[in-house]
């Protein structure tokens, strides 16, 4: 008899019980009913998480020119996602970087990085879905260099059609498949945490029903002659009209994207998105349930938008859609995440954008807790749904249960059970936390009286992170600063012991109550006079106790973050407000205004964290142009902004003469919502290639011009969707009227100006809509000749608002679905809308349409 074997008898016989095993993973697999389902225990598969790039591509060159130890930062970024509570990963692979030409699998360091990071994501519980074949060139954002592999060779269209593309997928699956992963030495086809395969990303299939399905089960018979009897997924929501093919042949489930704010607008989307994100809409569903499919989501973020809120009401709508799992497309790779390089229009990193990456983690509790297929309304009764609540207005979203309590931002919430919370983790103020720094925080309980305190050190976004972008750029910096902190637990009691627990970490906090003075690191918070029993290795939740990482300070210069308000009325307030961070002590912030002849300084103090203000001299807000730079003295230089010049203006020296500008105005001068000269480049619509900005006809004057060939064009990715016709697009005017809010109702007219760009007349439809997505709007017809045409408040009505950006993919709704009041209120009028489609006849439809808008005013 073995040790282990007489050890467990006689542990039997003295205590007559015996310890079940803890049931290994086994593979999952699709029910009845379209539900993926674990092998060992039948319950349903649930799972949330990002897709993450280091072993490929630009973030493995990017890794090397920086020197950067790849697998140290897999591991860093991995324990961020622990921390996240992310239970899920998913990537297409390179195909080109890991095959040759005939699909044979290449053993090299591509391959190497990817198998010991898919180790670490198992030792951290974290599952996989893997896509094989990515057909992408490894390029992006840089040039496509040479690589060996067949999607390389061949090209995407290429690799869908060619027998000898055809044949090397074939093969590339099957060598893919039975790899072995020299970390765990588990082959792929048999690896537990992988839950289902897809096949490949985005393939964008053009021909016929019968060759896609003959395509598409070939991929599947060479993955299945592996031995493997994962769930394979193929890519359903591109080529749509092909859906039934999809599934003719044999695969366990679709899988989608979504990109509801479009990708690529190059700057920040402005406004309240949410009615973007409003559902979730798949008009072939009936072909998924008919074949009893399970639904996953590869890829989805709200692009150009900095903003928290819209990550759980996203996730929302993939439950009440019946998406069972979904990871966010992309996570940036910390070392490179302070120039955003990689996917510029996507920025997501716990460390650089704290309140976004909280966002993700109260999302993965929605996909966790919403039952899939749940009805939870139409906007805007879905914003408070289960524990969850999503707040546009003060950019929150907020999960409260009666063990966690998770916040994106500050708020006034009072948590649901305070005596049974277990878990916390935040942004900002709360309820429980005070605290003034701009990094994340979290809160674990240990035991009673004693709590693990997690401190990331502040992130400032200091540069537009959507633009042109290169690692010289930076486009957002770390600061490590001592702040203070107030944690109120009941059973901390009134007084609380600090002590640091990660390695390297000496600092010491000054404790006041239950206030007390933190730096970035991990703690142990505990009741003042107890004595907690941790092990230092311990482990909570996938993480050991005294694990911390955080990327060191990076602020190597002062940095002025300010946006001068356009435009206010003589005699009313004006402050300047400004966000400041230096590598050196702030010692005092000046402001130089000038108004005509009229001159002051005044002095700029600090109110929280890193924000400074004060309010403007009334003597300065006459009629005329404001005009102020900002200087920041340090201990041992001075700068001045917005020319981020060294020294001041008072210098004989200093050249530049750039500074802030606002427009003082006469309180009954007209309010332009729109300048096509200055606001132009921030239209949302869709690119047409005959849109442009030309000079007016007056000086200081331009026309936007819409030229749209055909009003409706066919959607070869989605050839059975019902004909629109329309062509809209929109502008978020909240900047231009902010300093001029509180005259809203002194204006009772709205005015057009612009023209027909042919000999006929233009039928246009001119909206506003509100905050939350609700258009307003009357039909005029454009001359030929450039006029004002004035619209009567009182005579806006109702209209349809367009889903603007249009979304990926593009099957889902064109226009909101809602339930708000059909009030108008001027005070909540947020952007414009211009339409062309409504009140033209069928034969108006098919014709040319072309328009110029020069301004857009109230009056």
């Amino acid at each position: 008899m073995r040790l282990g074997q007489f050890i467990f008898l006689l542990f039997f016989l003295v205590t007559g019980i015996v310890a079940a095993p803890a049931q290994e993973k086994r593979d999952v697999y699709v029910d009845d009913s379209g539900t993926m389902r674990w092998g060992h225990n039948d319950e349903e598969v649930k799972g949330f998480g990002v897709n993450y790039s280091v072993p490929f591509a630009h973030a493995y060159r990017t890794a090397k020119k920086m020197e950067v130890d790849v697998k140290e930062a897999i591991d860093n970024d991995v324990y961020h996602f622990s921390r996240l509570d992310f239970d899920l990963y998913r990537i297409h692979v390179w195909d080109t970087e890991i095959s040759d030409a005939e699909g044979n699998l290449l053993e090299n360091e591509h391959l190497e990085a990817f198998d010991y990071l898919l180790k670490q994501l198992k030792d951290r519980n974290i599952n996989f879905m893997i896509t094989p074949i990515a057909f992408w060139g490894s390029g992006w954002p840089e040039p496509d260099p040479e690589t060996p592999g067949f999607s390389h060779k061949y090209g995407k269209e290429g690799s869908l059609t060619e027998p000898e593309a055809i044949e090397a997928q074939e093969n590339y699956l099957a060598r893919f498949l039975e790899h072995v992963n020299p970390y765990t030495g588990v082959a792929y086809k048999d690896e537990p945490n992988i839950i289902a395969f897809e096949v490949s990303n985005e393939p964008h299939h053009k021909g016929t029903a019968e060759e896609v399905t003959e395509f598409v089960q070939k991929m599947v018979t060479a993955m299945r002659s592996t031995g493997t009897e994962k769930p394979i997924f193929y890519n359903v929501s591109h080529s749509t009209h092909l859906a039934e093919a999809y599934f003719d042949a044999d695969i366990q489930g679709g899988t989608f994207q979504w990109y509801p704010t479009g990708l690529g607008f190059q700057k920040e989307l402005e406004g309240n998105l949410l009615p973007n994100v409003n559902d979730y809409n798949i008009p072939f569903d009936d072909v998924i349930k008919k074949n009893n499919a399970a639904k996953l989501v590869y890829e989805f973020d709200a692009a150009d938008v900095m903003k928290s809120y819209i990550y759980p009401a996203m996730a929302r709508s993939f439950r009440e859609a019946g998406i069972q799992i979904a990871t966010h497309f992309a996570y940036d790779p910390t070392y490179m995440a302070h120039a955003n390089t990689e996917y510029n229009t996507h920025y997501m990193n716990l460390a650089y954008t704290p309140s976004k990456a909280l966002a993700l983690m109260i999302s993965g509790k929605v996909f966790h807790e919403v039952p899939m297929g749940k009805d939870l309304g139409k906007y805007p009764d879905n914003l408070t749904f289960q524990n969850f609540n999503i707040d546009y207005d003060n950019d929150l979203a907020s999960y409260n249960a009666e063990e966690d309590f998770i916040y994106t931002n500050t708020n006034n919430l009072q948590p649901k059970n305070l005596s049974s919370l277990k878990k916390l983790a935040g942004f900002g103020n709360s309820e429980v936390v005070k605290y003034e720094g701009a990094g994340a925080y979290f809160l674990d309980k240990l035991e009673d009286g004693a709590w693990r305190l997690e401190v990331m050190p502040d992130a400032i976004l200091v540069d537009n992170p959507f633009g042109k972008n290169n690692l010289e750029k930076t486009v957002a910096v770390i600061n490590w600063n001592t702040w203070e902190m107030k944690v109120d637990l009941p059973d901390l009691g009134e007084n609380v012991s600090i002590r640091s627990l990660n390695e390297g970490n000496d600092f010491t906090a000054e404790v006041n109550g239950k206030s007390f003075s933190i730096a970035p690191g991990t703690y142990l918070i505990y009741k003042e006079g107890s004595n907690p029993t941790v092990a230092e290795g311990q482990n909570l939740n996938n993480i050991s106790i005294t694990e911390f990482f955080a990327p060191e300070s990076t602020v190597e210069k002062t940095y002025v973050i300010h946006e001068a308000v356009e435009e206010i009325s003589e005699n009313s307030s004006l402050e300047i407000t400004s966000t400041m961070v230096s590598n050196e002590d702030i010692e005092k912030v000046e402001v130089w205004l000038q108004n005509g002849n009229v001159y002051e300084s005044m002095e700029l103090t600090r109110q929280e964290g890193y924000t400074y203000s004060a309010e403007v001299p009334e003597n300065l807000l006459q009629q005329g142009f404001l005009q102020y730079r900002i200087i920041v003295n340090t201990a041992n230089s001075s700068f001045t902004f917005p020319a981020d010049q060294e020294g001041d203006p008072g210098q004989w020296d200093f050249f530049s003469d750039e500074s802030y500008v606002t427009r003082i105005v006469k309180e009954e001068h007209p309010l332009f919502l729109f300048n096509a000269v200055e606001n132009s480049d921030h239209i949302v619509g869709k690119w047409q290639r005959g849109n442009q900005l030309v000079p007016g006809d007056a000086p200081g004057e331009a026309e936007y011009q819409v030229k749209v060939e055909q009003l409706y064009e066919e959607d070869e990715e989605n050839l059975n969707a019902d004909p629109i016709y329309d062509y809209s697009f929109r502008y978020n005017f909240s900047k231009k009227i902010q300093g001029r809010a509180e005259e809203l109702p002194h204006f009772d007219k709205l005015v057009v100006k612009g023209r027909s760009l042919s000999s006929e007349l233009q039928k246009v439809q001119v909206a506003l809509v509100n905050k939350d997505g609700a258009s307003f709007g009357k039909i005029i017809e454009l001359q030929p000749t450039t006029q004002e045409y004035v619209i009567d408040l009182a005579e806006l009505e109702p209209v349809k608002t367009v889903t603007l950006p249009r979304p990926y993919p593009g099957f889902l709704p064109y226009y909101f679905d809602h339930k708000l009041p059909e009030m108008f209120d001027v005070f909540e009028m947020k952007s414009l809308q211009i339409s062309i489609g409504p009140g033209l006849d069928q034969e108006e439809r098919e014709g040319k349409q072309e328009m110029g808008i020069t301004s857009i005013r109230l009056e």
